[in-house]
């Protein structure tokens, strides 16, 4: 006898959660383009600098987090690929813009120099192959870490999962995304170990100093679907 599936749940703030997922990597990314930004001091003969993307790109995290621990693994990976499909839409449209004739008032004030020089990053193969695979392997990393601690752990102890599934997935996107934008050229291999140290450095501790808030979030979404999924019969596949 066939086995009826269950019907599949419908919840309150899903798809906003998601929507500020999306918006948090699409204006990071651009940002990341945008500038670099130096903090004026360095730690042991390293500088301090770092893209400016990394001022909000942390807070992806806390909704990695916040995904995996109220609606379960499968629900994040969904979130992902969505992220993922708007950050190469976003890429695509800004290679199309670069390469279309401007106009001729705002080549005067404006012009392909300024914008070769601002957004033309985040249009280029090699910012965009970068922000892609570090996105897609640190996301998925947090993910199966704060998924499986929390079985591990049968749901005590938020903080330690939701700082130690960051110290795994920032360590991959920042080592993953500093090391594939040098290779293309997009940041000069001098400034490299500033990069890849500053951001983790950054983006940990912005996780860390969020977890009260991360505690409230993730207990007022639990109450509010009704929803605190465990991931014990899952299979982590990236697909």
């Amino acid at each position: 006898m066939q086995q009826k599936s269950e019907p599949k749940r419908s919840y309150r703030f899903f798809d906003l959660v998601m929507a500020l997922f999306v918006t948090v990597l699409i204006t990071s990314n651009i940002a990341s383009s945008a500038k670099i930004v130096d903090w004026g001091f360095s730690i042991g003969g390293v500088r301090m600098a770092f893209d400016g993307g990394t001022l909000l790109f942390p807070i992806s995290y806390i909704f990695g987090d916040v995904l995996v621990e109220v609606y379960g693994f499968k629900k994040s990976r969904r979130v992902i690929w969505t992220g993922f499909g708007a950050m190469a839409l976003c890429a695509l449209t800004l290679s199309l813009v670069r390469v279309l004739p401007g106009e001729a008032a705002w080549q005067q004030y404006t012009g392909q120099a300024a914008y070769d020089a601002v957004l033309g990053g985040m249009s280029s193969g090699g910012l965009v192959i970068a922000s892609l695979v570090a996105y897609f392997l640190g996301e998925y990393s947090n993910s199966v870490v704060m998924a499986v601690m929390k079985v591990k752990t049968e749901g005590k102890f938020l903080w330690l999962r939701t700082i130690t599934s960051t110290l795994v997935g920032e360590g991959v996107d920042s080592l993953i995304f500093t090391l594939i934008a040098s290779l293309f050229g997009v940041f000069p291999w001098e400034i490299f170990t500033s990069l890849v140290l500053t951001n983790y450095i950054f983006k940990v501790a912005v996780e860390a100093l969020f977890t009260p808030f991360t505690y409230r979030i993730v207990n007022g979404l639990k109450k509010a679907e009704n929803e605190d999924y465990y991931d014990r019969d899952t299979r982590f596949n990236p697909l």
